[in-house]
């Protein structure tokens, strides 16, 4: 799809999870300087609230926020009900909620396993789950899944974080053949974005001996590169363009043809390179 044939989100209700900091954040302003109504959800109160002046402060059409748990799914079903009926329609949703938990498998707890796979990957099938019909009755209904250059390849210590992002891309995937299949007007799109400035790692979980300080430096000095804006802008030209798949940063498009180069010997790549850059746990 060219350019000029792309989607606008002019008087389109947009609706974005996760919105309460980074690219939930920017891509709910960006959303706003281009005429949509939009509808934002974060688990934490005070993010969203500082979320909420900024896209008033971009001129939005219209607004509402919600503190919402994703991982929730009666929340979730309530609150796609609230948000269809307070607008009429529905015409796109951003499964952008996530979380992180670092560390080396053998170390962690269940309950921080069940914790990532609920926020991370059922938080996006209730999203779907739940705004699907109304993104099918708006006749022009886009679903848009985060998940992550690991959601293409494995990185050590990331167990956790690899499984959900990898079950979203299965997930999108197999959900936008049925809607092609089926003749239904709705876009699915599945984003992979590489290093981009946000607050996850640092307000993710890591593993009991992990040194969290040293984690955060290495991703907030070394792996993200790309500022959150510009992450929203390709985020939502890809989702107005209807595209399949989006990779986002340089590192992402890199890292994802070196893989496909290699085959599955990237990973003794990776695990050789990760063993001498990534922060050991102490003993």
């Amino acid at each position: 799809m060219s350019a000029a044939s792309k989607k606008s989100l002019d008087d389109k209700v947009v609706v974005i999870t996760g919105a309460g900091s980074g690219m939930g954040r920017e891509m709910a302003i960006l959303a706003a300087t281009r005429g949509a109504v939009v509808a934002i959800s974060d688990w934490n109160p005070e993010g969203l609230a500082e979320t909420v002046d900024l896209v008033k402060a971009a001129g939005v059409r219209e607004l509402r926020s919600d503190v919402l748990d994703v991982s929730d799914r009666a929340a979730m079903a309530a609150y796609a009900t609230a948000v269809a009926e307070q607008f009429g329609r529905v015409n796109m949703i951003v499964n952008n909620a996530g979380v992180t938990v670092t560390g080396d498998f053998e170390d962690m707890e269940y309950t921080d396993f069940d914790w990532i796979v609920g926020v991370n990957f059922l938080g996006v099938v209730n999203g779907t789950k739940e705004f699907l019909p109304h993104l099918i009755a708006s006749g022009d209904g886009a679903v848009v899944n985060i998940s992550s250059l690991f959601g293409l390849i494995s990185m050590p210590g990331q167990t956790a974080y690899n499984a959900t992002k990898y079950a979203v891309r299965g997930f999108t995937e197999a959900l936008r053949e049925e809607m092609l299949i089926n003749g239904h007007p709705v876009t699915v799109t599945c984003i992979h974005p590489g290093g981009i400035k946000t607050g996850i790692a640092r307000n993710g979980r890591k593993t009991k001996g992990q040194d969290a300080t040293a984690i955060d430096r290495l991703f907030d000095e070394k792996l993200a590169r790309m500022p959150a804006d510009k992450a929203a802008r390709i985020i939502l030209d890809a989702a107005a363009a209807g595209k399949a798949r989006q990779l986002v940063g340089m590192d992402a498009h890199l890292i994802h043809h070196f893989a496909k180069f290699t085959g599955s010997r990237y990973q003794d790549v990776v695990a050789r390179i990760a063993g001498r850059v990534i922060p050991h746990k102490s003993v």
